[in-house]
């Protein structure tokens, strides 16, 4: 699963012929798009735009989709399960699957009622993905203790949760955990870090991979094939990975919209006027990765 960058102009208004290409791309690649997430500043966003990315998504995507369900709040604020299921619903109502995304309100619960908060969400869903996010990627996140990930996989309507803690060792327990209690749940891992966590069990939602389905698409059967080329691919990817999440890890979006700009895929390289950005010296280096990239392709 990949999340999507939602491209942006330089007067700050999305570039939905630019979003749809990036959609037609993902699902050509052969892989499930997720939208209104990280990568699609979904925090940034208001309710109507949300609305519309779902809409756009519906018309490009005729098959599974991702998307987030994203609760605007406040620090102090109590977690609001009505607003939550509105937003799961907005999604379903389209023909995606909800990925519960972080806030003020959810993120203050501690572990047994953050797994219970889900539990309440799956009166009224059938298939939902959980989701850790950690505090580097915005300010509300956090990551729970096994035992309200325990209480995750207990739940049948959660099928996964994506796990943003940039820590192979944390991703690890979780395997550990999954693989002895219900093997069938989906350890995502939005490690962009270590994008080899699908070697230890791992499924992927990463937002590097907006960067370059096709090649993600072609590392993953490289690996599905036992062939050693797997290895040289993942280097290059992860290349851009340690470069583009680097400090501030949010400023990885403009990355992707430098980097997507760079090889033809969208038309203008700016970042949602809401988000920080890196500096004008990045481009040199994500032209020099382009290029070993498409080397490989």
């Amino acid at each position: 699963m990949s999340a999507v960058l939602l491209p942006m102009t330089p007067s700050g208004e999305v570039d939905w012929a630019s979003f749809r290409a990036l959609l037609e791309g993902t699902v050509a690649a052969g892989l499930v798009p997720a939208v209104n997430m990280d990568t699609g500043y979904v925090q940034l966003l208001d309710d109507a735009t949300r609305g519309a990315v779902l809409d756009a998504t519906r018309a490009v995507v005729a098959g599974e989709f991702l998307a987030g369900a994203h609760v605007a709040d406040a620090e102090g604020d109590a977690w609001n399960r009505d607003a939550t299921v509105r937003a799961m619903e907005s999604i379903q109502a389209r023909g995606g699957t909800p990925v519960v995304f972080p806030s003020y309100g959810l993120s203050a619960l501690e572990g047994a009622d953050w797994a219970g908060a889900h539990a309440r969400l799956a009166e009224t869903s059938d298939r939902f993905v959980a989701f850790e996010l950690g505090p580097m990627f915005v300010p509300y996140g956090r990551i729970y203790d096994l035992d309200a990930y325990r209480g995750l996989l207990a739940i049948p309507q959660c099928v996964g949760a994506k796990h943003s803690s940039l820590s192979r060792e944390l991703e690890w327990q979780r395997l550990a955990l999954r693989d002895a209690e219900r093997p069938d749940f989906l350890v995502l891992t939005g490690n962009d870090l270590a994008i080899d966590m699908v070697m230890y069990g791992s499924d992927y939602l990463l937002g590097l991979s907006a960067f370059a389905p096709e090649a993600f698409a072609r590392r993953d059967a490289l690996w599905a094939a036992d062939d050693p080329r797997f290895y040289e691919w993942n280097d290059v990817l992860q290349a851009l990975g340690s470069f583009a999440f680097r400090a501030p890890v949010p400023a990885y979006k403009h990355d992707a919209a430098i980097f997507l700009h760079l090889r033809g895929r969208i038309a203008h390289p700016e970042t949602h006027p809401g988000a920080p950005v890196r500096p004008e010296s990045d481009r040199a280096t994500l032209a020099e990765l382009a290029r070993q990239l498409e080397g490989l392709l």
